[in-house]
């Protein structure tokens, strides 16, 4: 599927969408660090590697979805976003259907061919 830059109304839309995405997808990891960090049934070195690994990972999860903020790429960070659970069904809502349509179309994988 070929780029394409999303429409101007998606734009604005996805801008908003994506800072309170973010702002929940580190609430998130830090919830997950919290819970980490307060297991004590194991040593404090197993726990540092447990953190250290997951931040590895959650890090990792948060440059593909949230990095490279452009117009070109909103649709497939958007997708991304998606992916991570972050984005509610009525912040979905507030795009075009053709967004929500492409969205859908690159989580799930189905391109209609």
């Amino acid at each position: 599927m070929p780029a394409r830059d999303i429409p101007e109304s998606d734009w604005k839309v996805f801008r908003t969408v994506r800072e309170a995405a973010l702002d929940r997808y580190c609430a998130r990891v830090l919830d997950e660090c919290a819970a980490v960090i307060q297991d004590t049934s194991t040593t404090n070195h197993k726990r540092y590697l447990r953190l250290y690994r997951m931040l590895d990972k959650r890090d990792d999860d948060l440059a593909s979805a949230f990095n490279d903020f452009r117009r070109s790429t909103a649709i497939i960070q958007l997708a991304r976003i998606h992916n991570l659970g972050v984005v509610t069904d009525e912040e979905l809502g507030r795009f075009s259907k053709e967004t929500r349509e492409l969205v859908t179309a690159l989580v799930t994988g189905d391109f209609g061919d």
